[in-house]
């Protein structure tokens, strides 16, 4: 069975915190990080399965890495691929943007043929507008550390739970 690839930038210290819980609970030999300031298109062909790291910054952008990262991978086919997106957002200071890089990142990998998975509830949020959101879900992991860190272990632990079954793993 392939690994996962964890797409995040090494340098986010609370992206990486997150990281390392999900792998405790995907187990190590399951899993390969890859530093998205590093990576190539070579990098990203390498897996079926994903899970990026996508926090939002500023007024609901992507980090400057993805941005820079995304021209790399453009014309690569995303079909039969499985893509699970998680990020942190501040829904009390920026609640009319919360996890937008979530819901881009999600546009994207869909416009070239992945699949997302790893579908949340909007419960237990409360903010005005989201990129991420459709219907009562985002698209992925919410994560609000400044406001909610009480939440975000088992969040992880039920997202992780999801999304191995969506990814035909357990």
């Amino acid at each position: 069975m392939k690994k996962i690839g964890i797409f995040y930038s090494f340098r986010s210290i609370k992206t990486h915190q997150q990281v390392k819980k999900m792998i405790k609970q995907l187990g190590e030999e399951n899993c390969e990080e890859v530093d998205v300031d590093v990576a190539t298109g070579d990098d990203f062909k390498k897996f079926d399965h994903y899970i990026l790291a996508v926090p939002t910054w500023f007024d609901g952008e992507l980090p400057n890495y993805w941005d820079e990262y995304l021209p790399a991978i453009e014309d690569l086919s995303f079909k039969n691929k499985k893509f699970a997106i998680f990020g942190g957002g501040d829904q009390k200071n920026y609640p009319e943007n919360f996890v937008d890089g979530v819901g881009i990142m999600a546009e994207f990998i869909e416009s070239h043929g992945g699949t997302v998975v790893g579908f949340t509830s909007t419960d237990g949020y409360t903010y005005e507008y989201s990129r991420a959101q459709r219907g009562n879900q985002f698209v992925g992991l919410a994560l609000d550390i400044e406001n909610q860190s009480a939440y975000t272990s088992d969040r992880i632990k039920n997202w992780i739970a999801q999304i191995n079954k969506e990814f035909g793993r357990k």
